[in-house]
């Protein structure tokens, strides 16, 4: 098998990574799956900002690892979990990069959600 090209963030790709201003909250069928003031916002080139929750500010009883995988060159590696909240189950709603490239090490120990496939992703003050 050959290897997967690992790509450096640059002008043509840019990534930064910074401490989200407030708390974050994702919920799922009205359950609170996590509730964090240690977030961070990864921004990707032109793709919308996605907030990386640390896995210690997860309700960790509610995530089922599935055998879901993907690569991206410029992060690494992600696996998936569902979430199971009351009746509902969020297929493959949260990818963790848990050898993250060193370029994003600080995502490790991180988790972050599909917008579409929680019920709502809260940033407050």
């Amino acid at each position: 098998m050959a290897d997967k090209p690992v790509l450096q963030p640059g002008p043509d790709h840019p990534i930064t990574i910074t401490p989200t201003a407030g708390r974050v909250v994702v919920t799922v069928a009205g359950t609170v799956v996590a509730d964090s003031r240690n977030a961070l916002t990864l921004q990707e080139a032109s793709y919308p900002g996605v907030q990386y929750v640390p896995i210690a500010d997860v309700d960790a009883g509610l995530l089922e690892r599935t055998a879901t995988e993907s690569y991206c060159p410029f992060k690494g590696e992600a696996s998936y979990y569902s979430v199971a909240a009351g009746d509902t189950t969020a297929v493959d709603a949260v990818w963790e990069y848990r050898q993250p490239h060193d370029a994003v090490a600080q995502i490790k120990d991180h988790v972050a959600f599909y917008p579409d496939r929680v019920d709502a992703i809260e940033i407050t003050a």
